[in-house]
């Protein structure tokens, strides 16, 4: 169905008019985004099309843009655009951290949890943070393919440096949705904090993101809270 034949009240910039934002449903919100679908599809279409491949919007806004734009009628310009936009709300979601100090785990896993979780892949981050805790950036420093993920110690200090970071917290994911270090965790978090220290800059936690599970409290692992910081 084109947009035409839709009736007027349910077109979604009629209906958001009406009812509000909240009203729309994930396909009508990318069509308003998209403004066009393709030929002999509208956008309300396109935005199902989709979200169908991708399962989510959650998936859809970890799509490289490649795979955006292997769908017809996404090109370059509808590709990057979205994920503008999805990397707007990720800005936003951590905009409150601007001016709440990052002090435990569970702030940790509040900024990044719900993203990392979704990954099927291994992604090592950084939480870049100034003296009074408060939020700089989020780096991502190594995305896998394997089980097993890479931190490369020059690599970590060199955008705490850069970015003058006062301290960070090492963050990565097992896509298995078990947190539970292994001995190249182990291994890594020694060396890097070691590093860390010859040149003054905290590690304050290493946070290892999974699901939460039978038997465990948290759906992460926290060296610190274990005592291995």
């Amino acid at each position: 169905m084109l947009i035409k034949e839709i009736p007027e009240e349910e077109r979604p910039r009629e209906k958001l008019v009406e009812r509000g934002a909240a009203a729309l449903s994930d396909a009508e919100i990318l069509a308003l985004f998209f403004g066009t679908g393709r030929a002999g599809m509208s956008a309300v279409g396109l935005g199902r099309e989709m979200i169908a491949r991708f399962g989510s919007l959650r998936q859809l806004s970890r799509a490289s843009l490649a795979e955006l734009r292997q769908i017809p009628g996404v090109g370059l310009a509808k590709a990057t655009q979205l994920a503008a936009v999805f990397e707007f709300g990720r800005r936003l979601a951590r905009e409150p951290y601007n001016d709440h100090p990052i002090e435990s785990p569970d702030d940790v896993f509040s900024l990044l949890g719900p993203e990392m979780q979704s990954l099927s892949q291994e992604s090592v981050r950084i939480v870049l943070l100034n003296h009074r805790k408060r939020l700089l950036r989020v780096d991502e420093i190594y995305r896998g393919t394997g089980s097993e993920s890479i931190a490369s110690p020059p690599e970590i200090l060199r955008r705490a440096l850069v970015h003058s970071a006062h301290a960070f917290v090492l963050v990565h994911n097992h896509p298995s949705g078990d947190p539970s270090p292994s001995q190249s965790d182990l291994a890594s978090t020694r060396r890097i904090k070691e590093a860390s220290a010859a040149v003054g800059v905290e590690l304050t936690d290493h946070l290892i993101i999974g699901c939460r599970a039978r038997g465990k409290e948290a759906p992460y692992f926290s060296f610190r809270e274990a005592g291995l910081l």
